[in-house]
């Protein structure tokens, strides 16, 4: 088959990563595979060897019609089998272009349970003949999604996301090195990762943490992801709770999240909404026992392999966290061990792409 994947940017994101990881299998099992990314390179994004063509769209009408008359070519050249864009942006310009080109077979994916206000869902839903299939990465995500009318449930398929249980695989080496590095010996390290945005939550998992520190002044949290949390234009809620920030090792954006992964001993989301976080089916599969807000599709992932609270109660992701704590070594292993078993059993990327395969195949008219 050949394969259009259609994305806004090759941002450090999980959507962005998830796709890459999808689109790197299809190439691996033969398929012509290229990415259409509707923005222009950003200094900081995801690497890949496959083929790019970024359209360079900005903020203005005459650049949106230009890019959807280059993205007309390419495709007329390229001669896509099937087109599969991602999250509301990508997915409302794949639907626009494939009004000009409608023997186009695409198919939609939803990221997030939150991909906007009622404007983006009313585009969604005028928009939704263009698609042969939408899919989401989660239950609670679809759900949403057919409750606010953006997609028709006849047409909504669940496909979570996929993690690479080889690349995330832990390595007891790795985790001496990495702690040696960091400066740490036997303290109890948190790990969260994901940018500086409303959507994670950070002053809910910092007033967390400093009950964390209170009742166990030894642990650490060490956060991984983009963005200045004392930037008050970007999320300024930090400048005023400049105290909390102090308390946790802000290590920006890192490219060896695996490393980090061994490094930790438990991983906390605190986000007040999500799809299916990548990031907490990654440390399941590195084996490290998660603490999870309630939100999106994290219950669907974790299961019994975490612990899951409500979100926004700083009261109750610090009990979650004290608890796991408080576990035996044993305990905590045994934890994290029913983690990977459940990524491996359930969530694998091949697994999945074999999934999305099939999808493909079936919507894809005999040549």
């Amino acid at each position: 088959m050949r394969i259009v994947y259609v994305l806004t940017s090759l941002g450090i994101g999980g959507a962005e990563r998830q796709v890459l990881a999808l689109a790197d299998r299809m190439a691996k099992r033969g398929h012509a595979v290229t990415l259409l990314v509707l923005r222009p390179r950003l200094a900081e994004e995801c690497a890949t060897k496959l083929d790019v063509v970024h359209l360079d769209m900005r903020k203005s009408f005459f650049s949106s019609l230009r890019a959807l008359l280059r993205a007309r070519r390419f495709v007329l050249q390229f001669e896509p089998d099937i087109v599969h864009s991602h999250s509301f942006h990508a997915n409302v310009f794949a639907r626009l272009f494939k009004m000009l080109m409608p023997g186009l077979t695409l198919i939609s994916t939803i990221h997030n349970v939150h991909e906007g206000g009622r404007m983006r869902m009313l585009a969604y839903r005028l928009t939704d003949s263009m698609s042969a299939r939408t899919t989401a990465v989660s239950t609670a995500a679809a759900e949403r999604f057919i409750q606010l009318k953006a997609v028709p449930r006849s047409k909504c398929l669940v496909l979570t996301n996929g993690i690479d249980a080889v690349e995330f695989s832990p390595d007891a080496g790795r985790r001496a090195a990495m702690r040696s590095a960091m400066g740490v010996g036997e303290e109890f390290v948190w790990l969260a990762a994901g940018r500086v945005v409303p959507a994670k939550d950070y002053p809910n998992l910092l007033r967390a943490f400093a009950q964390v520190r209170a009742a166990q002044p030894g642990a650490q949290l060490w956060i991984a992801g983009s963005g200045d949390p004392g930037d008050r234009k970007q999320y300024g809620v930090f400048a005023v709770e400049r105290g909390l920030v102090q308390q946790a090792r802000w290590l920006g954006l890192r490219r060896d999240m695996p490393a980090l992964l061994d490094a930790a001993d438990g991983f906390v989301l605190a986000s007040a909404w999500e799809g299916m976080p990548l990031a907490v089916g990654e440390a399941m599969a590195m084996a490290k026992p998660v603490v999870a807000t309630d939100v999106g599709g994290v219950r669907e992932l974790v299961s019994d392999a975490g612990e899951v609270v409500a979100a926004g109660i700083p009261n109750a992701l610090a009990a979650a966290m004290l608890d796991l704590m408080s576990c035996s070594d044993d305990e905590q292993r045994r934890r994290g061990d029913r983690g990977r078993a459940r990524i491996e059993t359930e969530f694998s990327m091949d697994r999945r792409a074999d999934q999305w395969e099939g999808l493909y195949e079936s919507l894809t008219p005999r040549r």
